[in-house]
């Protein structure tokens, strides 16, 4: 009979906090804060609303320069939904990630509906929003970080890159390399596999400036949050 190989459990400066429990209790003694920030909607400006299909998604690069940011906060009046918890119940249904008891369809379909009618493109699950990630690696980059580490969802493989080239580079993050850490392990970026958010884990005033410069839109975790907050927080 062969033995069962088991992995280690993965270094908590380097993934994201499971979805069972609170978020800041996984980084105890790891991280000051955590901050949620939203995965904003897309605008397309001066590249075609068509673009944007699932083997045909264009580039990050492509889509900083061609297209706008519509944040949670401007999408909660245009589309009629009251709450950021509401907005986040009817995305994580518009993936299909609720048990039954909890998905909202109404909320999902108004989503559909608001889209469609002013071309918005709904908020990516499970890989970093790219429309927001050279802004967010330049603030890495000017707290000291030439260097960051580029790992999959367990870090089982991970790959030191130049942040420069990150930058540079026109590619769309893959799904399964969802965390970034700086070499010292003081700034982890990370996403969850099936939400429409991202977290930044640092000190309190590391967070503080990397919001600041890039206007990022969300909450500090509390005592309580976790994964999915919509519901259980």
């Amino acid at each position: 009979m062969k033995n069962v190989r088991v992995l280690p459990d993965p270094h908590r400066y380097s993934v994201c906090a499971p979805a069972d429990m609170s978020i800041k209790e996984f980084y105890k003694g790891i991280f000051e804060e955590v901050y949620i920030f939203y995965h904003p909607f897309i605008k397309p400006i001066t590249m075609d609303y068509d673009s944007f299909e699932y083997d045909n998604y264009p580039g990050k690069n492509d889509i900083i320069n061609n297209c706008e940011v519509v944040s949670w906060k401007q999408f909660l009046p245009i589309s009629g939904i009251k709450s950021y918890k509401e907005l986040d119940i009817g995305l994580r249904t518009h993936i299909t990630g609720l048990k039954d008891k909890y998905k909202n369809v109404e909320t999902e379909e108004v989503i559909q509906k608001c889209c469609e009618e002013h071309r918005l493109i709904i908020p990516n699950e499970g890989s970093f929003p790219e429309i927001l990630m050279n802004t967010i690696l330049n603030a890495i980059k000017n707290a000291g970080h030439d260097w960051i580490w580029n790992g999959d969802e367990f870090c089982t493989e991970r790959k030191l890159e130049y942040i420069d080239d990150l930058i540079d580079a026109n590619k769309t993050f893959p799904n399964g390399h969802i965390n970034f850490f700086t070499h010292d392990h003081n700034i982890l970026l990370t996403t969850h596999w099936d939400s429409n958010f991202s977290m930044l884990c640092s000190n309190k005033r590391t967070i503080e400036k990397i919001v600041k410069a890039c206007n990022l839109e969300g909450f500090y975790c509390d005592d309580q949050t976790e994964i999915v907050w919509s519901i259980f927080n």
